[in-house]
Formats: structure tokens, sequence, C-alpha cells
């Protein structure tokens, strides 16, 4: 299934959508009917990159010793708020963050930095206009309040630029995050079991289904919104990363 086919499948579903792809040394192909989305999880990648920005900057430090009861204990995706030990570096707690998306060590990453300053950096170190978080996660009162957390799919394509200006040691530990995944529903769901090095987030939530990634070869990302059935829509991702990953660099 082509890129056309796959466009014309999206049209014909009740979804607002972003795709992009891009083969490595090509031509990039960016095709959507919104542009602002809700970012369920994938919030999460700007995150990651504020942190490693303050961390440049001395301001934190993954060698820190986390209190994982110092902030509300909320479920949903991961299992921190489970754990028996309840201290770790924030090391540990960003590779929760990222790996297996959970939402009580994304919380002390956010109260760790402050909502406001978190933010500042979003937009003084990343340059993101209409990407921004405006609660922490699964806070249902204030989502009620009209507060909720936005990527818009332009920037996410600059996610890109950030990772590959990193410092070496820098990418490869955020890499090695990325790659930890452990969601293979989305763009990996026709994919063999490590049959690729894919490094990417996933987010999904209620009406919002996204997979944003790359490999070696290409850059890759598909973000839904207002999804009113999700069986089309996973049909969706299955096809477009079974035919992307796969095409030669």
């Amino acid at each position: 299934m082509n890129l056309t086919r796959i466009q014309q499948k999206l049209d014909a579903t009740p979804t607002k959508y972003a795709l992009f792809y891009q083969p490595t040394g090509g031509e990039p192909h960016f095709l959507f009917n919104q542009l602002v989305f809700k970012s369920a999880s994938l919030i999460k990648v700007p995150i990651l990159l504020s942190w490693l920005a303050l961390e440049r900057d001395g301001e934190v430090s993954r060698q820190e010793m986390c209190d994982l009861d110092s902030e509300k204990q909320v479920a949903g995706a991961g299992f921190a708020h489970k754990m028996d030990a309840r201290k770790l570096p924030f090391a540990d707690v960003l590779l929760m963050m990222i790996a297996t998306s959970d939402n009580l060590c994304t919380n002390l990453v956010i109260q760790h930095i402050g909502l406001e300053r978190l933010n500042r950096v979003f937009t003084e170190h990343l340059g993101l206009k209409q990407t921004t978080c405006q609660r922490k996660l699964m806070d249902y009162e204030a989502r009620e309040r009209g507060l909720d957390n936005w990527v818009q799919a332009e920037e996410c394509i600059h996610f890109y630029e950030w990772i590959e200006k990193l410092e070496s040691q820098e990418r490869q530990w955020v890499e090695s995050l990325l790659q930890s995944t452990v969601d293979s529903a989305l763009l990996l769901r026709n994919i063999p079991r490590d049959g690729i090095d894919f490094y990417h987030k996933t987010g999904s939530m209620e009406g919002t289904l996204h997979d944003w990634g790359y490999t070696r070869d290409c850059r890759l990302f598909l973000l839904t919104n207002e999804v009113a059935g999700e069986p089309p829509i996973f049909e969706i991702f299955g096809a477009l990363g079974e035919f992307m990953l796969r095409l030669p660099a």
C-alpha cells in the first residue's frame, strides 16, 4: 500500500490526521487535514528533550534521586505506582516515562522541572510555539477546566532535528529510551517482533492514536484525533508501518 492509497483510506475515515514520511536523504512527504492534536503520551518526547536542555545547563541531573511518593499516585500507563522500590534515580524515572509511558513518572518529571519552566524550555530552547504542556497526566479536573497537552504536527518534525543535534552520548541515551518503547500496536503491528530498530513513542487515549519515530532509513509519524472507530485506524497504522519501514534506504 503506497502513500496515495493510505491517504485515500485516511480521507475516507472520519478522523483528523497528520502523516509525515521522509526516507533518509530523500524528499519529505507531509499529508494532513489537521495540524494541532491532543498529545496523549506523545508530549513525553519534548519533555525528554527539555530535560536534556536543562541538564546541559546543570539545572537537573539524571543521577538525582526521585521519591515516587512525592506526587499523587496515578495509574493508566505504567506500573511505577505499584513498585515496592519508592526511590529511584531520575534516569530510571525517565526510562519508564518513555518505555512504558508511565504517567506517574511523567508527572514526577513535570513536578521536578515545574510546569511553567517546562513550557519556557519548549519555547526558548526547542522553538516550539504550539506544542504545550498545560496539565499533568491523568489530571481529569484540569481537563474539565479546559487545560490539555497539545502537539503541533509540523513541530513534531523538529523533534528529529533536535535529536540529531545532540551530543553523541546524549543521543545514544535518548535512542536507548525510544528503542525501549514497549507499545507495538500501531506502526509496528505488522512488523515481526524484533524485526526492525525503530526509535519511537506512541500516544493513545479515547479518540487519539499517535506513533512518532524513525529508523536509520526513514522518519515516520501518524497522528490522529477524533477517531470514531479504532479498527480501521489500526489497519492504516499497520499498513503504513509495514510499507514504509521496510522500504530500502
